[in-house]
């Protein structure tokens, strides 16, 4: 078992950050929820543990509070924005709520760079999110770092290897971010790095067959790349013992369905069956307008299909998904997880409490990065571990209000020109995700010499690593303007295309 760094999770958004982060840096790391006994990590064999952030005030009568005695196990501790409010808060410091809150860009002077901060810049452009902050010492402590915001922005207890920084280095946009991480699992914890993609595909292996035993698995595949990584793990692990549903819910980009039944006959040895099912879904969602009704609906409508395949294929006791973390942070509720819910996923957040079937989710703890390098791993093609994300619940969520067969044609017509020219000027691999938005709304246009009122369809196009930060692409104004074109030329019903020019936050990817 390789030497493992707790992640103690407090509610962040940005709390699987930290643990891939880590996993970045190869060296294992491990979620636990804030409730865990120090004895629990003690017989983990942890090597140092990390405090997350979280959107909770320690003042708060229902704030998270981890068991003190962590601090007595002779680790090394690193407290991240809510963290280290924790750390100077139990540990004799004081906290005080700042006169504003600190949110966004900032500027760290590091006054000692001690081991966190060894062989970096003196000053680093880091990501705030906190509305505390630290103003008195815990014994024991010095601070080493300051923002305009607070005098310990980062503080540091060399001889216990306590430390607490204000800013989030985990996130995209925290100058050097990484490398604190780094500094702090190798020069403070003396982790080894060996944990790799090969011992995650093992463990995962492994797991499966000690969770599912001599059981059979329904795997609902999109064709997407975590549902077809999912297929080839638990394939792997079991063989013949899964099958795989392909669900057509009328909610399919163009060609989908043709293209996913090829993909699988040439490639994998899987048995893969297609079940028609639109007719269903668009019935159930006809006059729905809200996204969070959409995705549940969906994500039952699912189930209930894959459930009834479970008679064609003898019977199943598991089903199986790709699911993400950013699936599962973002679904959360508050309550059991001290997480903010900003949205369900169908394949989480949309289950019924009754459902007959047991989940299998091989991929729950991955970000798409590591998904797609489980996929290489795994033997997966290009096509396949490379395709741009898609949601569960497709042009569902794309169309925004009510969907009808005339929006969803609308819709598919102006996405595949989009990936087309995408995809013909090499910009498709370099980006996240690029798709297009039904809005109902119309607008006038000139078609000819006639009026045209008609309904604008939106371009979302960013770049991002995760999915939990992103941030629009820059693409060339001649390949807009040639997007643009053939949308409104080609497409009947478009009057206008419009550019989405929103970063990730305050705005998520998906427009539902």
């Amino acid at each position: 078992m390789p030497q493992t760094i707790a992640v103690i999770d407090f509610g962040s958004q940005y709390t699987q950050i930290i643990a891939r982060r880590i996993r970045e840096c190869q060296v294992y790391s491990k979620l636990y929820h804030h409730t865990v006994t120090a004895s629990e990590l003690k017989k983990d064999g942890v090597v140092g543990i990390i405090l997350s952030g979280g959107p909770s005030s320690v003042f708060s009568k229902k704030a998270p509070v981890p068991d003190r005695v962590l601090f007595e196990l002779g680790v090394p501790v690193l407290g991240i924005c809510y963290g280290i409010q924790l750390m100077g808060h139990l540990l004799g410091g004081q906290v005080a709520k700042s006169d504003h809150r600190e949110y966004g860009h900032g500027t760290l002077t590091i006054t000692k760079a001690g081991r966190l901060f060894s062989k970096l810049p003196k000053k680093l452009r880091v990501w705030n999110s906190h509305g505390d902050r630290l103003t008195k010492l815990p014994p024991g402590f010095t601070a080493i770092g300051t923002t305009d915001n607070s005098e310990y922005a980062v503080i540091e207890d060399a001889k216990r290897g306590f430390y607490g920084i204000q800013f989030h280095p985990e996130v995209f946009h925290s100058e050097c971010g990484t490398d604190v991480i780094r500094n702090f699992l190798v020069g403070v914890c003396k982790a080894t790095q060996d944990w790799t993609t090969d011992d995650f595909i093992k463990k995962a292996v492994s797991e499966i067959r000690a969770t599912v035993g001599k059981s059979r698995v329904l795997l609902g595949l999109s064709g997407g790349v975590d549902s077809s990584v999912a297929a080839a793990l638990i394939h792997r692990a079991i063989g013949k013992q899964l099958t795989c549903v392909f669900v057509d819910n009328g909610l399919l980009r163009k060609g989908e369905r043709e293209t996913v039944e090829s993909l699988y006959a040439r490639n994998f040895k899987i048995d893969v069956r297609v079940v028609d099912a639109s007719a269903l879904f668009l019935r159930r969602l006809k006059g729905i307008t809200d996204p969070e009704k959409k995705r549940k609906i969906i994500g039952v409508t699912f189930v209930e299909v894959f459930e009834k395949s479970i008679k064609s294929i003898g019977g199943a006791d598991y089903l199986a998904q790709g699911t993400l973390y950013p699936d599962v942070i973002e679904s959360v509720a508050i309550g059991n997880n001290p997480a903010a819910l900003i949205k369900s996923h169908h394949n989480v957040g949309g289950l019924p409490a009754r459902m007959k079937l047991k989940l299998l989710e091989p991929l729950r703890e991955l970000f798409k990065d590591e998904v797609r390098a489980v996929g290489t791993a795994c033997g997966l093609p290009k096509e396949v571990v490379w395709r741009q994300p898609f949601p569960g619940p497709g042009l569902g969520v794309r169309v925004v209000g009510e969907i009808t067969k005339e929006r969803l044609a609308i819709l598919r017509n102006a996405d595949h020109i989009l990936q087309e020219e995408m995809m013909e000027n090499g910009w498709y691999w370099k980006v996240w995700q690029s798709f297009a938005v039904f809005l109902p709304v119309k607008s006038v246009g000139v078609v000819g010499d006639e009026r045209n009122y008609s309904y604008v369809i939106g371009l979302r196009i960013v770049e991002s690593i995760d999915a939990m930060t992103a941030d629009w692409t820059r693409l060339p104004y001649d390949l807009l303007q040639q997007i643009s074109s053939r949308i409104t030329n080609e497409v009947r019903g478009v009057s206008r295309v419009v550019l989405d020019i929103s970063s990730k936050p305050p705005a998520t990817i998906e427009w539902e």
